[in-house]
């Protein structure tokens, strides 16, 4: 979700850290692993608001540099999982997945890259089943049709 190895595993030790903290607190209402997937979605959600704030105010800065420095902007993202051949296809991929809107961007990849099914993912995101569905034929219509306008 965050396209980062290296902020991914960042996020990944602050969810252990959390779980340990809070194990105590976990009230077995969903399995122990919807409950974490949780907790890391959230920890990226944040992760990529504080990101956005921090592309928002470079573009300010840049408004008003008379130096022309650029603003921030997202690091192109390689999936361990794809082969070499297929990286600038992927690239497209990952570039229209991460402008989805964020509830469309999160039920996608928990469904279609995480490979978690639909019930767990509407646990995870604290809605219903329906409404996660929804959410899918939303992020697949967008897709759609972001990645026509690349072609």
């Amino acid at each position: 979700m965050v396209q980062d190895m290296q902020i991914a595993e960042d996020i990944a030790q602050e969810v252990f850290v959390t779980v340990y903290k809070n194990i105590l607190s976990f009230k077995e209402q969903s399995s122990l692993s919807t409950w974490i997937y949780r907790i890391t979605v959230n920890k990226c959600l944040d992760h990529m608001r504080a990101k956005t704030r921090q592309k928002r105010s470079g573009f300010l800065a840049q408004l008003f540099d008379k130096e022309g420095n650029e603003a921030i902007s997202a690091p192109d993202f390689v999936h361990p999982g794809v082969l070499s051949e297929n990286r600038e296809k992927a690239s497209y991929l990952f570039k229209a997945i991460y402008s989805l809107p964020e509830n469309q961007k999160t039920a996608f990849v928990l469904t279609h890259i995480e490979d978690l099914p639909q019930k767990e993912v509407a646990e995870i995101m604290e809605m219903t089943v329906k409404a996660v569905e929804s959410l899918l034929q939303r992020a697949k219509a967008n897709l759609r049709k972001q990645l026509e306008d690349m072609r």
